[in-house]
């Protein structure tokens, strides 16, 4: 019988790889309790509405890569490809926009966008999102991205660009969209892909990843000349806080993101190691988003950063957790009961414990502990037993010793903090 294969395009995530994950979104968690943001756990799947009204429906996202279908009821259903949407719908539906100040929300999971699958960029892959509800301050701006270079600081990620750039207000877009309109036309050699996008959505050629139309788009109109007084106060204000606490950024007067909801601040975070697809995060502000979707019209900043790209550029050393466990060798029956009880109590302590129930060889449960990469391994056999004693060998050094057997849950723990401190 031929052997089933997961879906092209969607990874298994398996150990010791799945501990570099925790790594990253426990470091995620921290930053974000420090800096007062709660978490979001939402359903993968929404109404196709959603992200079509809310993404824009020219979009590659929403015209090309959904995963969308029509369930049992005849109801056209998504699985999410981005999550401010879905932040946003959460936040309308429950109710959330009561009282005052901002409401800081992220989110971790799977998305959903079906692409050509190549090197960090799968069907399934897996975002960590952060939306700020309620302010249009260019501090909360600011703010969100110290945010984010502390995330990246933590997980050590070197060679990173912050490229930042203002999309400025609706007026400011339907000037530039005007002046960039009459530029597209006036030259030849778009893709196909363009020539469609230079019709209905002309922002969106700023954002085609294809050569030829990025060397054609370098003598383009920007952004930055059709901001009007408020928005280049706006984003003004935003590198001057940038620049106040440090941060190096390049301003990128093409830059747009890939949805059409993004207002005034937009930013990427790039990785040289990455080649030619190298976001490892971006975001902005999306100030007519929440009325679009039908509540009030409450400005919002966020970004997310992709968890797939990211762990291609971390370094191979950070977020392998050095392996304190402890493998229990039981010989004999009367040690197998005794051990059952040891490996509970040690579980109790907080060691991480492992035991084999089949009666092996000591050498086959050695190899075994090996295998699962104990730091230690306790022996007991019928003479350790009747002498109240058991023999804790240290995997590393090869050495061992003979201890009480009621001081073997001290013992180890006294080795693990010593191991912690070195």
């Amino acid at each position: 019988m031929a052997l089933i294969r997961a879906v092209r395009g969607m990874k298994d995530i398996l150990p010791p790889e799945s501990e570099r994950w925790q790594w990253v979104e426990t470091t995620a968690r921290e930053v974000f309790r420090l800096y007062g943001y709660r978490e979001l756990r939402l359903p993968l799947l929404e109404r196709t509405e959603l992200f079509a009204r809310s993404i824009g429906t020219d979009t590659d996202i929403v015209a090309k890569e959904m995963y969308t279908f029509i369930d049992r009821h005849g109801d056209s259903v998504t699985l999410r490809p981005e999550a401010t949407a879905q932040v946003v719908r959460a936040f309308l539906e429950n109710r959330l926009e009561k009282g005052a100040g901002v409401k800081k929300y992220f989110l971790m999971g799977p998305m959903f966008r079906y692409e050509r699958p190549q090197k960090g960029r799968y069907r399934q892959f897996y975002q960590i999102n952060c939306e700020a509800l309620g302010s249009d301050a260019p501090e909360l701006d600011a703010e969100v991205i110290l945010m984010l270079w502390e995330i990246l600081g933590r997980l050590k990620l070197s060679n990173l660009r912050l490229l930042v750039n203002s999309l400025g207000c609706p007026e400011c877009q339907e000037d530039f969209k005007a002046k960039l309109k009459l530029f597209l036309f006036s030259r030849e050699g778009w893709c196909p892909d363009c020539l469609r996008r230079r019709e209905v959505n002309p922002l969106r050629v700023l954002d085609c990843k294809s050569q030829t139309c990025r060397e054609l788009l370098k003598t383009a109109p920007v952004l930055k000349d059709s901001l009007c007084e408020a928005c280049s106060r706006h984003y003004s204000r935003v590198l001057t806080l940038l620049e106040q606490f440090g941060i190096d950024f390049e301003e990128q007067p093409r830059l747009v993101r890939g949805l059409d909801y993004y207002t005034r601040t937009a930013f990427e975070v790039t990785a040289a190691a990455l080649g030619a697809q190298d976001a490892v995060a971006g975001g902005g502000r999306y100030n007519g988003l929440i009325r679009e979707l039908g509540g009030p019209d409450l400005p919002g900043f966020g970004f997310a950063i992709g968890e797939d790209r990211l762990l291609e550029v971390l370094p191979e050393a950070e977020g392998r957790s050095a392996d304190q466990s402890v493998f229990l060798a039981a010989l004999g029956r009367s040690a197998l009961e005794r051990c059952l009880t040891l490996v509970q109590e040690l579980r109790g302590a907080g060691l991480a414990a492992e035991m084999d129930f089949d009666g092996r060889s000591l050498k086959a449960q050695m190899s075994l502990a090996d295998r699962l990469g104990a730091r230690w391994v306790a022996i007991l056999g019928d003479r350790e037993l009747a002498a109240g004693e058991i023999v804790v060998r240290d995997m590393k050094s090869g050495s061992q010793e003979s201890i009480r057997i009621m001081e073997l849950k001290s013992a180890l723990k006294n080795l693990a903090a010593a191991e912690e401190g070195n």
